[in-house]
């Protein structure tokens, strides 16, 4: 089906505005600097899926009127990508159903240590209800939508990207192996992380995210998980490839 995917954030905890920092990207008046954390999504015409709930979901979901989530998918356990879970109390107030959750082993384990009181026996009145569907690297499907899982590794740490028919989203990756690309190859649009200038031990940095894209010769990408130190909007965007771009918060692709 046609998918309508939007950017819920771009940044990540070193790359959104933060208290008294007064650098350029802190003090830019451009609304595409104003980053929120990494997180996607995907929507069909019956259909509504995020990939993460950041510790910004909430502020996220408000400010776009969000009234319905079908499901959640989690790319990895990290807090700036499962903490806002809590709050799909308020999906599940509206819509009168548990919210569906797909995660790996890795995730699911996290996500009963820090929600614990979701998942307990006796459920105090007004948790979150959750269902967890546990993935692997299969394919599974959200009702219409067929969801293709990538194993990309983030240093030691796996983690899943996404493809979503022609659309395929990574993020918290470093490396990706020979015949994990071959699922990314053939995509229309990709968006992978690049969080700085400067090498990292865990993420791509803008040179390599630049050659996977072209390595797998993705014709349109965009980049998100963008740290403070890759800069601005607008002076990173005057440097990049054709065809390729920045993320930015409210982003809408249609594919």
């Amino acid at each position: 089906p046609p998918l309508k995917i939007t950017f819920l954030g771009t940044g990540t905890s070193s790359g959104v505005p933060m208290i008294g920092c007064e650098c350029e990207v802190c003090t830019s008046t451009d609304p595409r600097d104003n980053r929120l954390r990494s997180s996607i999504m995907v929507e069909t015409a019956d259909t509504t899926i995020v990939v993460d709930t950041t510790p910004d979901f909430r502020y996220q979901m408000l400010r776009l009127g969000v009234k319905k989530v079908d499901a959640i998918i989690f790319t990895h356990p990290h807090k700036d990508h499962i903490a806002g879970l809590d709050d799909v109390r308020a999906f599940n107030y509206i819509n009168k159903k548990p919210m569906e959750v797909y995660c790996n082993y890795l995730t699911e384990e996290a996500l009963r240590r820090d929600f614990y009181y979701a998942f307990s026996d006796t459920k105090y009145p007004g948790v979150p209800e959750i269902n967890l569907n546990t993935i692997t690297e299969a394919p599974f499907t959200i009702n219409e939508v067929t969801i293709e899982p990538i194993l990309v590794w983030h240093l030691k740490m796996p983690v899943l990207g996404f493809r979503f028919g022609p659309f395929t989203y990574i993020t918290d990756a470093n490396f990706i192996e020979e015949d994990q690309k071959e699922k990314i190859k053939g995509s229309n649009v990709m968006v992978l992380n690049a969080l700085r200038k400067e090498k990292h031990i865990s993420h791509y940095n803008l040179d390599e995210a630049i050659a996977l894209v072209q390595e797998l010769q993705v014709p349109e990408a965009y980049f998100t998980h963008i740290s403070h130190q890759l800069g601005t909007h607008a002076s990173v965007a005057a440097e990049l490839p054709a065809g390729i771009h920045l993320g930015y918060d409210g982003l809408v692709l249609k594919q």
